[in-house]
């Protein structure tokens, strides 16, 4: 496919979010990622860890799907992380949001300012969703 701008939020949480990221796992989760989106094929905006929680702006070409994407994210890292820390693993869900061209940048600041926004309480609801709404 000769062109594409196909640009997404994820956001996924660690198992009973506990809080399993220091920056050890960072790191390895930080090296994880960018293979995975370079083996995918993927673009990787941004990439924004919590002790809890994970958040990642980047493009995917339509040939993968989202939940392909995720389980190779999620998979790889949790592998990885896995070689020095065993008890590390992420929760099954996730929240995937859709987004153009004009919002990359403000996507893409929420993503690298996460720690900031958790510390003055100015989180994006619908940006931090790892699943569905109840009813």
């Amino acid at each position: 496919m000769p062109y594409w701008r196909l640009h997404y939020h994820l956001v996924w949480a660690t198992n009973g979010r506990e809080p399993l990221i220091a920056a050890t796992e960072e790191q390895v989760i930080r090296r994880s990622f960018a293979l995975t989106c370079g083996d995918m094929g993927l673009l990787c905006h941004a990439v924004g860890l919590m002790p809890d929680h994970a958040h990642v702006a980047l493009s995917v070409p339509p040939r993968h799907s989202i939940s392909e994407v995720m389980k190779r994210l999620k998979g790889a890292s949790s592998h990885a992380v896995r070689a020095t820390n065993p008890g590390f693993k992420w929760q099954s869900e996730y929240g995937a949001l859709s987004f153009g061209d004009q919002a990359l940048s403000r996507v893409c600041a929420y993503v690298l300012n996460q720690r900031e926004h958790h510390e003055k309480g100015t989180i994006l609801a619908r940006l931090e969703r790892v699943e569905p709404p109840p009813g």
